[in-house]
């Protein structure tokens, strides 16, 4: 009788990052999108700039994965496009 096999599991690349310097404050991605955006854009949070905030709205979205309830990822996605935003905007002046 042949045995079944257990299906492998993905491992995701994200569970291993661990980026203590720019780590944002507790609490941070459960805000409303405008909070959640200016607090991300602080030099103290995304000393890398914007682009930087929105990689790390962006993986924490993607961490988050299944668990993630839609509106509290469309919530993250709104403090995303804001940032894009004031990115362009900053950009083009």
């Amino acid at each position: 009788m042949a045995e079944k096999r257990q299906p492998k599991r993905k491992r995701k690349w994200s569970k291993n990052v661990k980026t203590e310097s720019t780590f944002p404050p507790k609490g941070t991605f459960t805000k409303p999108a405008a909070e959640v955006a200016r607090t991300m854009a602080r030099k103290s949070v995304s000393p890398g700039g914007l682009g930087s905030a929105i990689r790390m709205i962006q993986m924490f979205i993607n961490r988050a994965g299944k668990g993630l309830t839609s509106s509290r990822k469309r919530e993250l996605e709104k403090a995303k496009k804001i940032l894009q935003r004031h990115n362009e905007q900053s950009a083009g002046a």
